[in-house]
């Protein structure tokens, strides 16, 4: 689907949609249709209870003296609310029930919003970047879908007062976008095309945008002694990658660092799991796409930042090669793991990677995003990723980042007392606690035993990785949640002004 800005007018093709603000007063656009169709609107309105609430929505066929097909209007609420999210949510829903409609041709209409502090050309440009994050569909392998469930829509255009100020606008949301749905991709592919070796490989075409990419096989983590995640992938025919990105925005300057884990199919090994819904651990590398996925956004709008990304990959499976419960690893750290449970592999995969992480490039902090525990859907549903973190600043900051995009977070405890479920009696540490309880904080305990005195976050990112359900922006499927969040921490307070 196609994007456009531009000038503000009455369109006589294809279908219209306006916002309106709680109160049901009509913005530029809509009164120019109720002078060529005296009362069509307010009648509609009044007869369907619309009052511009946010979340209403209101489809008129167009009658024929005004050349449209079809009106969409859609409710902002509270006129002085209206902020980049509502926007964008605007955006999302103007395109999702047009989307395979059979129109060809789509025009969301901004005009100035009386008592908005949110002029036309930011909300055309967020509503655009919605509209665009709602369309994104997987659907390469769909070869018998029907015509009437294929996307029809091929240009989406943004009528607004200032075009190229509402360019201007888009340009670095297009960007963010690019990142979102490299996520998504990853993500959603299955296990048989994304591998370890094949999502290095994908990592590699960030050189493109300028993107440093290393990639180290068996034999170089072998040789630094990355015993602990190289045993998760032992009992798979994929062997294990590290990948190691750089984008260097701002000079010399100290960078700031993301970790993602990257298990691109998870069995549980030895500790298998259960068959039903196994097939969803495809996306158990989704910390490692969004990393990934901001590396691309990030160097697409050309941030003017250091940022370094890690991502472990590896392929957890049961085989005559594979960890066995009790098995003892030595990790890169140089402390020893008792290997309890192989489907706790997550942490041992983000123990090696953290501590390489900080031990070569010394970042200002380290945030790390995986899909890690069930414990996390427990306690938070499908609504929050479970945030951990040893810096007040660095929380505070990711809790703000998230509520200015949507991707919310919920602060956890990592006090000391949750250690004690992880001792061992014959090595340092064992992978997972003695009980049931705290499943996702003891994980996180285990993952802060290898930051090596950084300051750090962690994201455990299980419950939103995925949905079933479509969002505002996010249609059903991959998410790439933490994507647009970790940009906007970045852009907020790490770029060079």
């Amino acid at each position: 689907m196609k994007i456009e800005f531009a000038a503000s007018s009455l369109p006589n093709s294809g279908a219209l949609v306006l916002g309106i603000a709680e109160g049901g007063k009509l913005p530029g656009v809509a009164r120019a249709i109720e002078k060529a169709s005296p009362g069509l609107l307010k009648r509609a309105m009044d007869s369907s209870r619309f009052e511009g609430k946010k979340g209403q929505s209101l489809m008129l066929v167009a009658p024929a003296g005004l050349g449209l097909s079809r009106l969409l209007l859609l409710g902002l609420g509270k006129a002085d609310e209206i902020d980049s999210l509502v926007a964008e949510s605007f955006g999302g829903a103007a395109i999702a029930p047009l989307l395979a409609s059979g129109e060809t041709q789509v025009r969301i209409a901004v005009d100035r919003i009386e008592g908005s502090p949110f002029g036309p050309p930011r909300f055309a440009a967020h509503a655009a970047y919605g509209a665009l994050l709602r369309s994104y569909r997987f659907d390469k392998y769909r070869t018998k879908e029907k015509a009437e469930e294929k996307p029809s829509v091929k240009t989406l255009s943004v009528m607004v007062g200032n075009v190229e100020a509402a360019k201007r606008a888009f340009a670095p949301l297009e960007a963010i976008a690019g990142g979102v749905f490299l996520t998504r991709d990853l993500a959603s592919e299955p296990a048989n095309v994304i591998y370890p070796e094949s999502l290095a490989a994908e990592a590699k075409k960030l050189s493109r945008l300028g993107v440093k990419v290393e990639v180290l096989g068996v034999p170089e983590m072998t040789k630094l002694g990355m015993g602990a995640l190289l045993g998760v992938g032992q009992g798979s025919a994929r062997e294990s990658r590290l990948v190691v990105m750089q984008w260097k925005g701002a000079g010399d300057a100290q960078p700031i660092a993301f970790v993602g884990k990257g298990v691109t199919f998870d069995t549980g090994g030895i500790s298998i799991k259960p068959a039903a819904g196994m097939e969803d651990m495809k996306w158990d590398m989704g910390g490692a796409a969004v990393v990934m996925g901001l590396l691309k956004a990030l160097a697409a709008r050309k941030a003017k930042v250091n940022v370094v990304g890690v991502a472990g990959l590896v392929e957890n499976m049961p085989s005559g090669t594979a960890q066995r419960p009790g098995d003892v690893v030595k990790s890169y750290s140089g402390q020893t793991i008792e290997v309890i449970n192989t489907d706790a592999e997550g942490r041992l995969v983000l123990a090696d990677a953290i501590w390489y992480t900080n031990g070569r490039f010394k970042p200002k902090w380290i945030v790390d995003l995986a899909t890690l525990t069930g414990a996390i859907i427990i306690a938070l549903g499908e609504h929050r990723a479970g945030l951990f973190s040893n810096d007040e600043t660095l929380a505070e900051r990711i809790l703000a980042a998230g509520q200015r995009v949507g991707e919310l977070v919920w602060r956890m405890p990592i006090d000391e007392v949750y250690d004690k479920a992880l001792a061992s009696e014959i090595a340092d540490v064992k992978n997972v606690s003695d009980g049931r309880g705290a499943g996702s904080i003891t994980a996180a305990k285990f993952i802060q035993r290898f930051i090596d005195g950084a300051k750090w976050a962690h994201l455990d990112i299980a419950g939103v990785t995925w949905t079933k359900k479509d969002g505002p922006v996010t249609p059903k499927g991959a998410t790439a949640f933490g994507v647009r969040l970790l940009e906007s921490l970045v852009a907020a307070h790490y770029e060079k002004k």
